[in-house]
């Protein structure tokens, strides 16, 4: 029998009092592990949902990152901040982080957390999240002296770290960002640069399993047909914004060695997704693949809706997971038949 299980991609909105104690900590209003503790609540909240819902695997929500490459930015030395620049097609933006030489770790930003925060995962698994060595490359500055590929296996084998001492830590399931694989300036080279950039993360997850989550549009074919020789065990694939072109190069194509992960429940927008039509075309999918490991997932992030509509849609991916086994009377992969 086939088993179905869904996790979150990337992170979660910050709740009112989260946002409130960082604000606060910047204007020096309140001390630092005031602000702590309300991020801590608000991790404990997006984690219980995630448990609630039946996910195999929870986050914290990385709700104290104002996006996924400042923190790492910050923490290496030979790095500084830059401008702001739009992420991606959306209505925020992160500091460009300026590589001045081969980034060097300061401090290690994941192990900490999963440590804090997995044994509140539990039953489910904790996934620990780092951004992508690619997107972190192509969304930086180079002003290292090395050429572009050098400076992004220096960023991987930097990262690398941070997998390692995850895993060590807890972490069942290891998510790295590259959602500058669906961009439309994304070429098949870029792929076959993300495999090689991989190695050492990969290696680093020795014990875990590796997702490489590709959202914010669905690649393009060429770059698709390049992303089968990655090595990982899932790719998460964002099949909401243009679902026709998704889903027909999926079934013509197929995949590589990994499982994709189906990125359907919608994280930017705050509207209920239809569960049975997702359901039903996710069921046809792995039938046509012959998928006997079916993963259902987030188009991208809840970071661009309202708190309480990332509860929400959280609920609607542990409800989608179920219909899913329920049609291909898969067993359904869940912490809650463990309590």
């Amino acid at each position: 029998m086939g088993v179905v299980w869904g996790f979150v991609v990337a992170g979660y909105p910050r709740p009112r009092h989260v946002r409130l104690a960082l604000r606060d900590r910047e204007r020096g209003v309140i001390p630092f592990g005031a602000a702590e503790e309300s991020i801590a609540l608000g991790a404990a909240s997006v984690i219980g949902a995630q448990v609630s819902a039946g996910l195999a695997f929870a986050g914290d929500g990385c709700m104290d990152w104002h996006d996924v490459l400042r923190p790492f930015a910050v923490s290496w030395r030979n790095v500084s901040l830059g401008g702001l620049l739009r992420f991606f097609d959306n209505n925020f933006f992160y500091r460009i982080p300026v590589f001045h030489g081969e980034p060097e770790p300061s401090d290690v930003l994941v192990p900490p957390r999963v440590r804090r925060f997995h044994p509140v995962a539990w039953p489910a698994g904790f996934k620990a999240t780092i951004p992508g060595p690619f997107t972190f490359l192509k969304l930086s500055k180079n002003e290292a002296g090395v050429e572009d590929e050098e400076l992004g296996k220096a960023i991987a084998k930097v990262l690398a770290v941070e997998v390692k001492g995850a895993v060590e830590a807890g972490a069942g399931l290891v998510e790295v960002q590259e959602p500058f694989l669906a961009d439309v300036d994304a070429k098949p080279e870029d792929a076959e640069l993300l495999d090689e950039l991989l190695k050492p993360i990969r290696e680093a997850s020795a014990g875990a399993k590796l997702v490489v989550s590709i959202y914010y549009n669905f690649p393009d074919r060429k770059v698709y047909e390049k992303l089968l020789d990655v090595k990982a065990d899932y790719v998460a694939l964002d099949f909401g914004d243009a679902p026709s072109r998704a889903y027909d190069t999926l079934q013509s194509l197929g995949r590589g060695q990994w499982t994709p992960a189906f990125g359907e429940i919608n994280g930017r927008e705050i509207y209920d997704d239809d569960i049975e039509r997702l359901a039903s075309r996710i069921a046809s999918a792995a039938k046509t693949l012959s998928l006997e490991e079916v993963v259902v997932t987030t188009t991208s992030g809840f970071e661009l809706i309202p708190y309480r509509y990332s509860l929400r849609k959280t609920a609607l991916l542990g409800r989608l997971a179920e219909r899913v086994a329920e049609e291909l009377g898969f067993e359904l992969k869940t912490p809650l038949r463990h309590v």
